[in-house]
């Protein structure tokens, strides 16, 4: 039996893992707690999530990577390893292939520089792949027709928009507006409107539950507690989806536009397909109650949320070496 393919999804709040034999094997935060003592990483992943609210002063909280922009490759590497390991379990004894997906805009020192922390991390060989084209390939599309697709990736730190045909990006762009800016928007609006400081968590939890992009004929509700900006003391407000879906109008309009110039630039034979076959929302800012409604109204395409949105782009990840086998088999 062939040792198993594994793909990478390295997100800026997230990072997948996939395995082709076991599927996915691994979800872990994005980030790593570093000792600036001993000069040395102190936890990584899950473990560094639940120390980061309770860190001394000669701890640090590192991202390495965002907004979708690598921030620190020493620490990149690092926790790459540790997924990879953590990921191929103790009956390692054959390198594994690995594809890992990275943004669409990225720089080719950029890529170069993932390649290297790739083998680094055990590779035997190492595929690059556009997170476009990967999370079609997570979604079911089959990417090496000649037909076009145009996909929406809502991430955490980056929003990117591609037309792909034939296992290739034709157009495509990328903003750094996603749902880390959701979160941002939520917690300003609430201390604007609301007198009220909440923490990131908790802007998490309204977008969840009451988050929404499109008007609602029956707005929901939530309690929210926070600390009162006037008095510093713990104050509860009520807060609406229509007021959430205000606090998010700025960020939703500007991955709207976003779609909308992409399929400006689409060829006419490619951009007639994606009116038939309709666009594919993937990632886990996808998951933001009628975002899919909000791009249909003003594309007058056919939008769809993929099932388990924020895997796709790691599962597409993971088949993507067989994939590219097939075409050129």
């Amino acid at each position: 039996m062939p040792a198993s393919d594994i793909g990478i999804d390295l997100g800026t709040r997230n990072s997948l893992v996939y395995s082709t034999g076991k599927g996915l094997v691994l979800k872990e935060p994005s980030v790593v707690v570093y000792d600036k003592d001993t000069e040395k990483i102190r936890a990584i992943g899950e473990e560094a999530r639940q120390m980061a609210g309770h860190l001394t002063s000669n701890m640090e909280l590192i991202r390495p990577i965002r907004q979708g922009v690598i921030a620190d490759y020493i620490v990149l590497e690092k926790m790459l390893k540790y997924f990879v390991s953590k990921a191929m379990g103790r009956r390692a004894f054959r390198k594994p292939r690995i594809s890992i997906c990275v943004p669409s805009g990225i720089t080719e020192i950029e890529r170069k520089a993932v390649e290297e922390a790739t083998y680094q991390s055990g590779a035997r060989e190492v595929f690059l792949v556009e997170e476009p084209i990967a999370a079609a390939i997570g979604a079911g599309v089959d990417v090496t027709k000649p037909f076009g697709n145009l996909i929406v990736d809502i991430g955490a730190g980056t929003t990117d928009v591609a037309v792909i045909s034939i296992a290739g990006v034709v157009v495509s762009g990328t903003i750094k507006v996603a749902g880390d800016v959701f979160d941002q928007a939520i917690m300003s609006y609430v201390r604007k409107n609301h007198s009220l400081f909440i923490g990131e968590e908790t802007a998490e939890k309204i977008k969840i539950e009451i988050g929404t992009a499109s008007e609602e004929a029956d707005p929901r509700t939530m309690e929210v507690k926070g600390r009162n900006i006037m008095t510093g003391l713990p104050k509860v407000a009520t807060l609406t989806s229509e007021e959430v879906r205000i606090a998010l109008k700025d960020a939703t309009n500007q991955i709207v536009e976003l779609v909308h110039s992409i399929l400006e630039k689409t060829p006419p034979e490619l951009a007639a397909d994606i009116v038939d076959r309709g666009i594919v929302l993937t990632g886990g800012g996808a998951l933001l109650h009628g975002m899919d409604t909000l791009i249909e109204q003003r594309t007058g395409v056919t939008t769809l949320t993929v099932q388990d949105a924020m895997n796709v782009v790691a599962v597409g990840t993971g088949k993507y070496a067989e994939v590219m086998a097939k075409m050129e088999g």
